[in-house]
């Protein structure tokens, strides 16, 4: 293979930010180039075999051998996700080699890789990315290690002052060609603006995103999309369609509740759609049953449910999927004040059923059991899907490595889990068992809003109430996954954008 200058312009494809609010724009990404660089900065994967690859020779020939020497000195096993960056490789800035391991890469790893290679080296002065030489499962390979870059190289620091920070430069796949341009510029790019919406509202703290402005800054990334209606219900027309519980939990906040709702139709006009319903509690106090100031800061990322569907719908929509997708985002701030809610009130829901209030920091069930009676009245969809930062009882069961899914049967959430593998979001499943409805039972209403345990199934049987019998549904518990303290190859530090990705494999499926 030639070796030329870096930076000759073959295709750029910018995976663009769709809102302020990271750090700058995603880099461009240069396809269908065969030219290995004299100079900048180049990541190269070694699998476990240490072989180079043809342009890892190439390479090796223009340091003189001292790559090849380098990585026999490191003891450099090339482990999937081992990482070691030779600075002043002459010619070469710095040189960063990534493990591959020995597996057969699918769409997973391949993201996993263009994560790393994110993290591990700067473009911000250009950046040649050699993926030949991997074994892979997976179509265009090259468009989903873009994609991984794209989510590893996330930043939010909108509000950071003093600092000069420089835009993303340009990245270029080395062995990479048009097929795979083609599928990132038409397909997965939009998944990475979908996360990327989702992620920034997810970090925006509770001053700057309340219902309203959700609603503004989703309006935005819409704008310009096709097939796409959007329609907003304000807090008078939640009233007048007896939505006592969104009501409910809004009531307290100088912020009035909205519900948003997002109608994609990329199939037949008769086609009945996927409804995806994620809870969008723009910031949490707990109302009258406060939290405690400890971690209160992170409850501006209640609103995670209804972002990933945002994002998700955004992500299809964009590169026109054919099927029609609805998402419903119940928005809503929960605040204590002389107008909240109170344990021991009772509410009446769309539905018509009463829910006895045991506490009002069991709050998003309450915004999903209107919503999801609101899709199966208006689109009478054939599956449900809810998502929500819901308790934390889930997250105490699985930790950060799964969001809870809960269904009716185990052969669908048994489905719901190679899905998430898929898509690199992992779910594990918990019961919906007879005597979590038992525990919802109240002395004076219909059911009351929580009771007994564990508290992510007793949650997911007050949003079963409100779903019919024969309606598939799928309910995600996110709360241990949707903020990440500790960063991973796609996902940085902050919100997560969790669940953009899972909901993208499940409509590709349900497509197919």
């Amino acid at each position: 293979m030639p070796v030329r200058s870096f930076f000759r312009q073959v295709c750029r494809v910018a995976a663009a930010a769709v809102m302020s609010g990271s750090v700058s724009a995603a880099p461009s990404f240069i396809f269908n180039s065969n030219e290995v660089p004299d100079n900048g900065t180049v990541v190269l994967f070694i699998t476990s075999d240490l072989e180079l690859s043809t342009s890892g020779d190439v390479l090796d020939a223009v340091t003189a051998g001292r790559l090849s020497a380098a990585i026999d000195l490191a003891d450099f096993s090339g482990d999937f996700g081992e990482t070691l960056t030779l600075p002043g490789l002459d010619p070469y800035r710095e040189v960063v080699l990534i493990g591959a391991g020995d597996v057969k890469l699918n769409a997973r790893n391949a993201h996993d890789l263009g994560g790393y290679a994110a993290v591990s080296a700067d473009d911000e002065a250009g950046l040649a990315i050699i993926i030949d030489g991997l074994e892979s499962a997976v179509e265009d390979l090259g468009a989903h290690l873009a994609l991984g870059y794209a989510l590893g190289d996330y930043q939010f620091t909108t509000y950071k002052t003093g600092e000069t920070v420089e835009g993303d430069g340009v990245v270029s796949l080395i062995g990479s060609n048009r097929s795979d341009q083609r599928r990132f510029e038409n397909d997965l790019r939009y998944l990475a603006e979908g996360v990327t919406l989702t992620r920034d509202l997810g970090n925006e703290p509770g001053n700057r995103v309340w219902p309203q402005r959700f609603v503004e800054r989703v309006t935005s990334a819409f704008e310009g999309v096709n097939d796409v209606n959007l329609t907003v219900l304000d807090a008078n027309a939640l009233r007048e369609r007896g939505m006592g519980a969104l009501i409910g939990v809004g009531q307290g906040s100088i912020h009035d509740p909205r519900l948003l709702i997002v109608e994609y139709q990329g199939a037949e006009e008769d086609d009945a759609p996927i409804a995806l319903v994620g809870k969008g509690v723009t910031f949490d106090t707990g109302g009258i049953s406060i939290k405690s100031n400890e971690g209160m800061w992170y409850m501006k990322s209640d609103l995670s449910g209804a972002a990933s569907v945002a994002g998700a719908v955004l992500a299809a929509a964009q590169r026109g999927e054919e099927i029609n997708v609805v998402g419903v985002m119940p928005l809503a701030e929960n605040m204590p004040s002389q107008d909240a809610i109170r344990p021991g009130d009772v509410l009446t829901s769309m539905a018509g059923k009463t829910v006895e209030i045991i506490s009002t920091d069991a709050e998003g069930r309450l915004l999903l059991l209107d919503s999801v009676h609101y899709a199966q009245v208006e689109f009478e969809p054939r599956l449900l899907l809810t998502i929500a930062t819901l308790t934390g009882s889930a997250a105490r069961a699985t930790g950060d490595e799964y969001a809870v899914v809960i269904s009716r049967d185990m052969a669908r959430s048994l489905e719901m889990m190679d899905i998430g593998e898929a898509a690199g979001e992992d779910v594990w499943p918990l019961p919906l068992h007879p005597n979590h409805f038992t525990q919802i039972d109240s002395r004076i209403a219909d059911i009351k809003n929580t009771g007994g345990s564990p508290g992510a199934s007793v949650a997911a049987a007050v949003i079963a109430t409100f779903v019919a019998d024969e309606l598939p549904w799928v309910h995600l518990d996110i709360a241990g996954v949707d903020w990440r303290d500790v960063a991973t190859p796609t996902a940085p530090v902050g919100h997560a954008g969790w669940g953009v990705r899972f909901i993208d494999t499940l409509l590709r499926r349900e497509t197919e």
